[in-house]
């Protein structure tokens, strides 16, 4: 493969001027050629500025054009396949057919906002036409809908070097929305990054639109980071990433004389209830999907489970020793980078310092990035009195709390953070014994899960990803399904406009054909009155 090593502004590569790095391939430790170069400050400043000159031209551009330039991508993408699974193993250790889903999830994402804007609803079109004779004052015509917000920095995520990097959610919806995007390129896999961001730049080219739509900047640091956030041009930031770098991008973009939207997405500990008909009837199976889900990817998952809430009966302890054994057993994983390998090393060694808790952990090999999976156990009295074991630990390791007393583990839910998703195992009958934990976990959780798992997530229209903080920056949206596009834009009204004057979206006739909200009613028929 012919890498560059250089960031590409508005299709056009730069200087090798900043710093030199190399990725690490996870499994031998070892740096993989080629150098790729950090970007400059003067970079950003020209990738900003060519990213707000294209947006004046592509929030223009009708749904068609953007969509094609997202079916371009997907195109891209899918003939590249092989080259991209190939880089990205070396970069990141990650199987081969988890890559090839990933290339295939990335690239069905950016067929899913397509479809969705040229369907057109998305923009919440909505129409109050005037009532003029009103008594005792008239109504003037009003109309809004969503428009797309600016230039927007997206920032690539480690543990998915695809479908949360350079073509991923953020950088598909907000194309999608008529933005246009600069992109920081995670230093875990910069090759996987350069050859996505050349396949958008064909992809623009190919389908006219203009060429600082899309940026693509490299850095070993943060310093790229922290000049785009605060960079005056930028209107908003997607990020996937850690809780303490979510939590400084966030602080950055409040801070600024103009503040902007951080869509962080921070991780979350995802915690699992089992309630008392589950384990009656399949605690072996359950004990079987828990093991798998927490260290499905080397427990390098978002939505891995790390807290197991399950009760002090007959058969809790076949449940517990299965899961004990499974942990034992398993063969050690290779983490994505040395220094995620390290921070989770450094958690279990404080956790196993701790008397409240037992650890059963298997053997490791110990090479950089090499770890073996860890099954902490505690009892729900301890867990209450160290509430920093409920935070996130990355990589392949659970925690399993047990109680005894209904209250106690009510009280321990009404105590968690915001999560990204909770699991609930039960029958019918505890669902309904148990509504007030449902009532809890709505308001503690994105997405609620019954007798299911949380990794393995549906990019569809209703699913959400998302939840309170510390989850995510914003729990009103979601980083992966159709809703995601939302985040990307603002509602802007219209108010005594001719209709030559307004938008498609909000015409009379309804050109777009698009439901619309029409003097309170939703309908795709055009305006009648006024």
């Amino acid at each position: 493969m012919d890498f560059r090593g250089v960031s590409l502004i508005a299709g056009r590569e730069t200087a090798r001027a900043g710093a030199e790095f190399r990725a690490i391939n996870p499994a031998t430790g070892s740096a993989i050629d080629p150098p790729f170069f950090s970007a400059t400050e003067a970079d950003v400043d020209r990738a900003v500025l060519a990213a707000q000159e294209a947006f004046l031209v592509w929030r223009k551009r009708n749904a068609h054009d953007r969509a094609r330039l997202l079916r371009a991508i997907a195109d891209g993408l899918d003939a590249a396949l092989p080259g991209l699974v190939a880089r990205a193993q070396q970069e990141t250790a990650l199987p081969e057919a988890r890559l090839q889903g990933e290339t295939k999830r990335t690239s069905g994402q950016c067929r899913l906002f397509a479809d969705v804007i040229e369907e057109g609803s998305w923009v919440g079109a909505r129409i109050d036409t005037a009532l003029p004779d009103r008594k005792p004052l008239p109504r003037p015509d009003i109309r809004s809908m969503l428009q797309p917000l600016g230039p927007i920095a997206v920032f690539g995520a480690s543990n998915f070097p695809l479908a949360y990097s350079v073509a991923g959610g953020d950088t598909a919806s907000a194309l999608a929305a008529g933005n246009s995007v600069v992109v920081k390129a995670h230093p875990a896999h910069p090759g996987t990054g350069e050859l996505v961001a050349r396949i958008i730049v064909e992809a623009v080219r190919s389908t006219g639109a203009p060429e600082g739509v899309f940026s693509f900047l490299y850095d070993q640091g943060f310093a790229v980071g922290q000049a785009l956030v605060q960079h005056p041009l930028i209107q908003a930031v997607g990020l996937t990433g850690s809780r303490n770098g979510g939590r400084a991008l966030m602080d950055l973009a409040a801070q600024r004389k103009e503040p902007i939207p951080c869509f962080a997405e921070m991780g979350s500990t995802n915690p699992v209830f089992l309630l008392p008909g589950a384990l009656r009837k399949n605690g072996n199976q359950i004990a079987a999907g828990l093991f798998g889900s927490f260290t499905l990817g080397a427990g390098q998952f978002c939505t891995k489970p790390g807290m197991v809430f399950v009760p002090e009966q007959q058969e809790t302890t076949p449940l517990v020793d299965e899961l004990r054994r499974l942990t034992g057993a398993s063969t050690p994983f290779n983490l994505l980078t040395p220094g995620i390998a390290a921070n989770y090393t450094r958690s279990l060694q404080s956790r196993s310092e701790n008397s409240g808790l037992s650890m059963q952990q298997a053997s490791s090999s110990g090479g950089t990035c090499t770890v073996s999976a860890a099954l902490f156990e505690t009892q729900i009295g301890a867990f209450l009195d160290h509430p920093e074991w409920s935070q996130e630990v990355f990589g392949p390791t659970s925690m399993v709390i047990r109680y005894q007393q209904r209250e106690a583990m009510i009280r321990a839910a009404e105590e968690l953070e915001g999560h990204l998703t909770a699991s609930v195992w039960g029958t019918d009958e505890d669902l309904a014994e148990y509504a007030d934990l449902i009532a809890i976990l709505e308001r503690k959780a994105g997405r609620l899960i019954f007798n299911g798992f949380p990794t393995g997530l549906e990019v569809s229209d209703a699913i959400i990803h998302g939840g309170p903080y510390p989850a995510c920056s914003d729990s009103r949206f979601t980083a992966v399904g159709s809703r995601a596009i939302v985040r990307f834009a603002r509602p802007v009204c219209y108010q005594g406009f001719p209709d030559t004057s307004l938008p498609d979206d909000l015409r009379n006739a309804n050109p777009l054909g698009i439901l619309r909200m029409i003097n309170g009613n939703t309908t795709r028929e055009p305006v009648t009155a006024g």
